[in-house]
Protein backbone atom coordinates (compact mmCIF):
# COMPACT_ATOMS: atom_id res chain seq x y z
CA UNK A 1 0.00 0.00 0.00
CA UNK A 2 1.31 3.39 -0.77
CA UNK A 3 0.81 6.20 1.78
CA UNK A 4 -1.35 9.25 1.60
CA UNK A 5 1.14 11.84 0.59
CA UNK A 6 -0.22 15.65 -0.20
CA UNK A 7 2.30 17.54 -2.12
CA UNK A 8 2.23 21.67 -1.19
CA UNK A 9 4.22 24.51 -2.27
CA UNK A 10 6.59 26.12 0.71
CA UNK A 11 4.85 29.73 -0.37
CA UNK A 12 1.60 28.10 0.25
CA UNK A 13 2.35 27.26 4.12
CA UNK A 14 4.55 29.98 4.72
CA UNK A 15 2.68 32.70 7.39
CA UNK A 16 2.54 36.36 6.48
CA UNK A 17 3.99 38.43 9.95
CA UNK A 18 1.90 41.29 10.65
CA UNK A 19 3.62 44.49 11.38
CA UNK A 20 3.11 47.39 13.69
CA UNK A 21 1.11 50.36 11.98
CA UNK A 22 0.18 53.67 12.85
CA UNK A 23 -2.53 55.37 10.99
CA UNK A 24 -0.08 58.01 9.56
CA UNK A 25 3.76 58.20 8.96
CA UNK A 26 4.68 61.84 8.61
CA UNK A 27 8.17 62.30 6.74
CA UNK A 28 9.80 65.06 7.92
CA UNK A 29 12.51 65.76 5.32
CA UNK A 30 14.63 64.44 3.31
CA UNK A 31 18.49 65.60 4.16
CA UNK A 32 21.21 65.90 0.98
CA UNK A 33 25.10 67.42 1.32
CA UNK A 34 23.67 70.44 0.11
CA UNK A 35 21.42 70.84 3.01
CA UNK A 36 23.71 69.61 5.66
CA UNK A 37 26.61 72.15 4.33
CA UNK A 38 23.92 75.03 5.44
CA UNK A 39 24.71 74.23 8.68
CA UNK A 40 22.21 73.96 11.54
CA UNK A 41 20.52 77.50 10.55
CA UNK A 42 19.87 76.59 7.13
CA UNK A 43 18.09 73.32 8.84
CA UNK A 44 16.28 75.40 11.16
CA UNK A 45 14.56 77.27 8.48
CA UNK A 46 13.36 73.97 6.90
CA UNK A 47 11.91 72.25 9.57
CA UNK A 48 9.90 75.98 10.33
CA UNK A 49 8.99 75.31 6.42
CA UNK A 50 7.85 71.96 7.50
CA UNK A 51 5.85 72.53 11.16
CA UNK A 52 2.39 73.82 9.75
CA UNK A 53 1.97 71.20 7.66
CA UNK A 54 2.88 68.26 10.14
CA UNK A 55 0.29 70.03 12.18
CA UNK A 56 -2.38 69.82 9.50
CA UNK A 57 -1.78 66.58 8.61
CA UNK A 58 -1.92 65.53 12.26
CA UNK A 59 -5.22 67.39 12.47
CA UNK A 60 -6.69 65.85 9.69
CA UNK A 61 -5.51 62.39 9.99
CA UNK A 62 -7.29 62.73 13.63
CA UNK A 63 -10.96 63.94 11.76
CA UNK A 64 -11.03 61.00 9.28
CA UNK A 65 -10.87 58.66 11.78
CA UNK A 66 -13.74 57.57 14.42
CA UNK A 67 -12.27 57.49 17.31
CA UNK A 68 -10.42 60.52 16.99
CA UNK A 69 -7.03 59.29 18.67
CA UNK A 70 -4.60 58.90 15.84
CA UNK A 71 -1.46 57.14 15.99
CA UNK A 72 1.07 59.30 14.34
CA UNK A 73 4.67 58.54 13.59
CA UNK A 74 7.43 61.18 12.34
CA UNK A 75 10.27 60.34 10.64
CA UNK A 76 13.37 62.19 8.62
CA UNK A 77 15.41 60.81 5.35
CA UNK A 78 19.25 61.15 5.00
CA UNK A 79 20.75 60.04 1.77
CA UNK A 80 23.66 58.13 2.30
CA UNK A 81 23.68 56.21 -0.79
CA UNK A 82 24.94 58.91 -3.08
CA UNK A 83 26.94 60.77 -1.30
CA UNK A 84 28.77 60.15 2.66
CA UNK A 85 29.14 63.14 4.63
CA UNK A 86 30.03 63.83 8.05
CA UNK A 87 29.25 60.99 10.62
CA UNK A 88 25.82 59.38 12.15
CA UNK A 89 26.47 61.09 15.63
CA UNK A 90 27.03 64.61 13.99
CA UNK A 91 24.23 64.68 11.63
CA UNK A 92 21.33 63.68 13.85
CA UNK A 93 22.50 65.58 16.44
CA UNK A 94 22.41 68.71 14.43
CA UNK A 95 19.19 67.20 12.96
CA UNK A 96 17.44 66.78 16.34
CA UNK A 97 18.32 70.26 17.81
CA UNK A 98 17.10 72.13 14.77
CA UNK A 99 13.97 69.99 14.32
CA UNK A 100 12.85 70.47 18.28
CA UNK A 101 13.47 74.44 17.84
CA UNK A 102 10.86 74.45 15.71
CA UNK A 103 8.71 72.29 17.84
CA UNK A 104 9.36 69.37 15.66
CA UNK A 105 9.80 65.55 17.78
CA UNK A 106 11.93 62.76 15.26
CA UNK A 107 10.82 59.60 16.01
CA UNK A 108 12.51 57.64 13.18
CA UNK A 109 15.83 58.22 11.62
CA UNK A 110 16.58 56.51 8.08
CA UNK A 111 18.91 55.87 5.57
CA UNK A 112 18.63 55.68 2.05
CA UNK A 113 21.04 53.18 1.34
CA UNK A 114 18.93 51.39 3.66
CA UNK A 115 15.89 50.98 0.50
CA UNK A 116 18.83 49.16 -1.46
CA UNK A 117 19.40 46.54 1.63
CA UNK A 118 18.37 46.10 4.96
CA UNK A 119 19.97 43.41 7.39
CA UNK A 120 20.84 41.86 4.39
CA UNK A 121 18.22 41.81 2.41
CA UNK A 122 18.29 43.14 -1.02
CA UNK A 123 15.43 45.60 -1.01
CA UNK A 124 15.64 47.39 -3.94
CA UNK A 125 16.08 43.49 -5.57
CA UNK A 126 12.81 42.22 -3.65
CA UNK A 127 10.55 45.69 -5.35
CA UNK A 128 12.39 45.13 -8.98
CA UNK A 129 11.08 41.24 -8.94
CA UNK A 130 7.30 42.54 -7.96
CA UNK A 131 7.10 45.13 -10.95
CA UNK A 132 4.27 44.31 -13.30
CA UNK A 133 4.66 46.25 -15.88
CA UNK A 134 1.61 48.24 -17.43
CA UNK A 135 0.61 46.80 -20.59
CA UNK A 136 0.33 48.93 -23.34
CA UNK A 137 -2.50 48.50 -26.03
CA UNK A 138 -1.70 47.11 -29.60
CA UNK A 139 1.62 46.67 -28.90
CA UNK A 140 3.87 42.84 -29.69
CA UNK A 141 6.08 43.13 -26.38
CA UNK A 142 9.55 43.49 -28.63
CA UNK A 143 10.70 45.80 -26.09
CA UNK A 144 12.78 43.87 -23.45
CA UNK A 145 10.96 43.87 -19.90
CA UNK A 146 11.86 46.29 -17.12
CA UNK A 147 14.05 43.95 -14.94
CA UNK A 148 16.49 43.94 -18.73
CA UNK A 149 16.44 47.70 -19.40
CA UNK A 150 16.05 49.21 -16.37
CA UNK A 151 13.43 51.40 -17.39
CA UNK A 152 10.01 51.48 -16.62
CA UNK A 153 7.03 54.03 -18.11
CA UNK A 154 3.28 54.39 -17.86
CA UNK A 155 2.23 54.28 -21.44
CA UNK A 156 3.78 53.49 -24.92
CA UNK A 157 6.99 54.63 -25.86
CA UNK A 158 7.56 56.61 -29.33
CA UNK A 159 8.72 53.98 -31.94
CA UNK A 160 12.42 53.75 -31.97
CA UNK A 161 13.42 55.15 -35.90
CA UNK A 162 15.69 52.67 -38.01
CA UNK A 163 17.47 52.53 -41.15
CA UNK A 164 14.20 51.78 -43.27
CA UNK A 165 14.13 49.12 -46.54
CA UNK A 166 15.40 50.77 -49.77
CA UNK A 167 12.28 52.05 -51.67
CA UNK A 168 10.26 52.08 -48.81
CA UNK A 169 8.70 55.51 -47.58
CA UNK A 170 10.09 56.39 -43.62
CA UNK A 171 8.65 55.62 -40.86
CA UNK A 172 6.84 59.15 -39.93
CA UNK A 173 7.61 60.29 -35.84
CA UNK A 174 5.12 59.01 -33.23
CA UNK A 175 4.33 60.82 -30.08
CA UNK A 176 4.50 58.76 -26.55
CA UNK A 177 1.40 58.08 -25.38
CA UNK A 178 0.01 57.74 -21.77
CA UNK A 179 -2.03 54.84 -20.56
CA UNK A 180 -5.84 55.29 -19.32
CA UNK A 181 -4.69 59.42 -20.14
CA UNK A 182 -7.25 62.09 -19.35
CA UNK A 183 -7.51 63.78 -22.77
CA UNK A 184 -3.92 64.48 -23.16
CA UNK A 185 -0.87 61.97 -22.39
CA UNK A 186 1.13 63.11 -19.46
CA UNK A 187 4.16 60.63 -20.49
CA UNK A 188 6.87 59.14 -18.04
CA UNK A 189 9.74 57.03 -18.67
CA UNK A 190 11.61 56.10 -15.21
CA UNK A 191 15.23 55.16 -15.06
CA UNK A 192 15.24 52.48 -11.83
CA UNK A 193 19.36 52.06 -11.69
CA UNK A 194 22.29 53.47 -14.81
CA UNK A 195 25.47 51.49 -13.66
CA UNK A 196 25.93 47.66 -13.14
CA UNK A 197 29.39 46.49 -12.20
CA UNK A 198 30.33 42.97 -10.66
CA UNK A 199 25.84 42.08 -10.54
CA UNK A 200 25.44 45.88 -8.54
CA UNK A 201 23.20 47.82 -9.40
CA UNK A 202 23.05 51.75 -8.22
CA UNK A 203 19.75 52.49 -7.86
CA UNK A 204 18.18 55.57 -9.06
CA UNK A 205 16.57 58.10 -6.51
CA UNK A 206 13.01 57.22 -7.75
CA UNK A 207 13.11 53.72 -6.92
CA UNK A 208 14.90 54.15 -3.94
CA UNK A 209 12.09 56.69 -2.80
CA UNK A 210 9.23 54.40 -3.84
CA UNK A 211 11.00 51.59 -1.93
CA UNK A 212 10.86 53.97 0.76
CA UNK A 213 7.14 54.28 0.26
CA UNK A 214 6.57 50.63 0.39
CA UNK A 215 8.65 50.38 3.72
CA UNK A 216 6.55 53.30 5.33
CA UNK A 217 3.13 51.58 4.17
CA UNK A 218 4.12 48.28 6.02
CA UNK A 219 3.88 46.63 2.58
CA UNK A 220 6.81 44.66 2.04
CA UNK A 221 7.53 40.87 2.94
CA UNK A 222 11.01 38.72 2.57
CA UNK A 223 10.13 34.62 3.06
CA UNK A 224 6.69 35.95 4.61
CA UNK A 225 8.86 38.02 7.37
CA UNK A 226 8.44 42.43 7.94
CA UNK A 227 11.96 44.00 6.73
CA UNK A 228 11.50 47.05 8.34
CA UNK A 229 12.60 46.54 12.34
CA UNK A 230 13.47 50.05 13.89
CA UNK A 231 16.51 49.63 15.85
CA UNK A 232 17.43 51.66 19.36
CA UNK A 233 20.73 52.49 19.81
CA UNK A 234 22.48 53.20 22.74
CA UNK A 235 25.05 55.00 21.11
CA UNK A 236 25.78 56.30 17.78
CA UNK A 237 28.59 53.87 15.29
CA UNK A 238 31.25 55.96 13.51
CA UNK A 239 30.53 55.14 10.06
CA UNK A 240 27.12 54.91 8.24
CA UNK A 241 27.28 51.03 6.91
CA UNK A 242 27.50 49.97 10.60
CA UNK A 243 23.91 52.16 10.72
CA UNK A 244 20.61 49.95 10.94
CA UNK A 245 18.24 51.49 8.07
CA UNK A 246 15.80 52.64 10.07
CA UNK A 247 17.03 53.69 13.78
CA UNK A 248 14.00 54.68 16.71
CA UNK A 249 14.53 57.78 18.17
CA UNK A 250 11.36 58.52 20.00
CA UNK A 251 11.14 55.71 22.45
CA UNK A 252 7.36 56.18 22.77
CA UNK A 253 6.32 57.14 19.37
CA UNK A 254 4.21 55.37 17.26
CA UNK A 255 5.06 52.03 15.12
CA UNK A 256 7.11 53.39 11.88
CA UNK A 257 5.44 51.66 9.08
CA UNK A 258 1.53 53.20 8.64
CA UNK A 259 -1.28 52.79 6.53
CA UNK A 260 -1.26 56.16 4.76
CA UNK A 261 2.29 58.46 4.07
CA UNK A 262 2.36 62.03 4.30
CA UNK A 263 5.54 63.80 2.90
CA UNK A 264 6.73 67.61 2.99
CA UNK A 265 9.32 67.92 0.67
CA UNK A 266 11.02 70.34 -0.85
CA UNK A 267 9.45 71.31 -4.88
CA UNK A 268 12.54 70.20 -6.20
CA UNK A 269 11.67 66.78 -5.37
CA UNK A 270 7.89 67.18 -7.16
CA UNK A 271 9.31 65.46 -10.13
CA UNK A 272 11.15 62.60 -8.27
CA UNK A 273 7.88 61.52 -6.88
CA UNK A 274 5.81 61.77 -10.45
CA UNK A 275 8.39 59.06 -10.76
CA UNK A 276 7.50 57.15 -7.40
CA UNK A 277 3.86 57.23 -8.58
CA UNK A 278 4.19 55.78 -11.70
CA UNK A 279 6.26 52.96 -10.23
CA UNK A 280 3.81 52.30 -7.37
CA UNK A 281 1.22 51.92 -9.69
CA UNK A 282 3.05 49.10 -10.92
CA UNK A 283 4.35 47.11 -7.97
CA UNK A 284 2.27 44.09 -7.23
CA UNK A 285 2.20 43.53 -3.53
CA UNK A 286 1.65 40.13 -2.10
CA UNK A 287 -2.32 39.30 -2.18
CA UNK A 288 -1.84 37.82 1.48
CA UNK A 289 -0.23 41.19 2.78
CA UNK A 290 -3.00 43.41 0.91
CA UNK A 291 -5.62 41.58 2.37
CA UNK A 292 -4.07 41.15 5.79
CA UNK A 293 -3.75 45.16 6.21
CA UNK A 294 -6.85 45.93 4.56
CA UNK A 295 -8.95 43.18 7.23
CA UNK A 296 -6.75 45.06 10.20
CA UNK A 297 -8.38 49.16 8.62
CA UNK A 298 -11.75 47.89 8.15
CA UNK A 299 -11.44 46.07 11.80
CA UNK A 300 -10.59 49.70 12.53
CA UNK A 301 -13.35 51.31 10.22
CA UNK A 302 -10.84 53.16 8.87
CA UNK A 303 -11.88 53.13 4.92
CA UNK A 304 -8.28 52.58 3.20
CA UNK A 305 -7.54 52.82 -0.82
CA UNK A 306 -7.00 49.50 -2.37
CA UNK A 307 -4.72 52.02 -4.81
CA UNK A 308 -1.11 52.04 -3.35
CA UNK A 309 -0.77 55.48 -5.13
CA UNK A 310 -3.76 56.75 -3.24
CA UNK A 311 -2.36 56.06 0.48
CA UNK A 312 0.23 58.38 -0.33
CA UNK A 313 -0.03 62.23 0.28
CA UNK A 314 2.55 64.98 -0.11
CA UNK A 315 2.96 68.55 0.36
CA UNK A 316 5.81 70.62 -1.82
CA UNK A 317 7.06 73.78 0.04
CA UNK A 318 9.37 76.16 -1.44
CA UNK A 319 13.27 75.36 -0.74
Amino acid sequence: MRPDVTFEETAARRSVESVPLSHLSVELGHLYIEEFAGGIEQLRRHFARVAPWAAAARAACAERLPSGRPRISTCFLIDDYFTRFSTPRVVMEQVREAAQDTGLVIDYFAREAGCAQADDIPLAELVLTQLVSDPVPETTGDRPPTSETGWLCNGKRSPASGPGQAMSAGRSWQPPVQNAANRHSIFMDVELWDIEENGQRRWSCPFLAAVWQLMRLGLLRHEGEGVTNPYQLDDWPDDWDEMPAVVKLNPHAAPFSAYRTFSVLGSRFLPIEHAVRTILSQVSITPAVLDQIQTRSRNEHIDLPKDLVERTEYVFVGD
